[in-house]
């Protein structure tokens, strides 16, 4: 039997580099991988475009995101009837109503936010970018200081609607099964956070002593999941 392809979607102050290592593992282990390139500009047209990824290619697909990328796929597998299977790296699971925003707030723990976010106002609207001398601390804590700080050079901004908006409709890990792998040193998004979103969603839980650049840091271990999801459901 073919192997499922495994589709990958970034977040926000990242792009489709940072799943580099995790692309080798995939790929050593024969699996075919897609890396969206995330258009960070808002929910609904977000998840629009990696719907239209997905639906592009033949066969089923294991859909994974990282941390706003989680938001995308809750709701793009809802238009994708050849996902199989959702994987949430250190990622938001958003329920109807609820915004990145508001999840990252709800428990203490992130350093996310006005005083670590530079705001560049582009076509009208605000976007965000993590300031480079807080990147490390809140997005790679756990990277080597000079690649971390290529990331924070590298980093594509967000619309801040994007991360703001509130989730509409019914998330696709209500009727899909899903894995998550919750990173337990992340300042993005509180471990807390991360731990109330997988329980709610009933996913398959695996923890790592990580930072929220996870695929980063621990390709090993993403892959790792992402390749328990595609076994389970293939």
């Amino acid at each position: 039997m073919s192997k499922p392809t495994i589709v990958l979607v970034h977040g926000a102050f990242a792009d489709s580099s940072s799943w580099t290592g995790v692309v080798s593992k995939l790929r050593e282990d024969g699996y075919p991988v897609v890396a969206v390139a995330n258009p960070l500009r808002g929910v609904e047209s977000d998840a629009a475009y990696v719907a239209s990824v997905v639906n592009g290619v033949s066969g089923p697909v294991v859909l994974a995101g990282h941390s706003y990328g989680g938001a995308l796929i809750s709701r793009a597998a809802t238009e994708t009837p050849n996902v199989r299977a959702l994987v949430y790296v250190a990622a938001f699971q958003p329920d109807a109503g609820e915004s990145v925003f508001e999840l990252s707030g709800r428990y203490p723990g992130a350093k996310l936010g006005p005083e670590t976010t530079n705001v560049l106002v582009h076509d009208g609207e605000p976007e965000l970018s993590i300031k480079a001398a807080d990147f490390a601390e809140v997005f790679a804590a756990d990277v080597p200081a000079d690649t971390a700080a290529v990331m924070a050079v590298t980093q594509r901004p967000v619309a801040q609607q994007a991360l703001a908006a509130p989730f509409e409709g019914t998330p696709a890990w209500t009727k899909l099964p899903s894995w998550t792998l919750i990173a337990t040193q992340d300042n993005a998004i509180p471990a807390a956070a991360q731990e109330f979103m997988a329980e709610r969603a009933s996913s398959t839980v695996q923890r790592v002593e990580a930072s929220h650049a996870v695929a980063v840091s621990r390709p090993d271990v993403v892959a790792e999941v992402i390749i328990a999801a595609a076994t389970a459901t293939e």
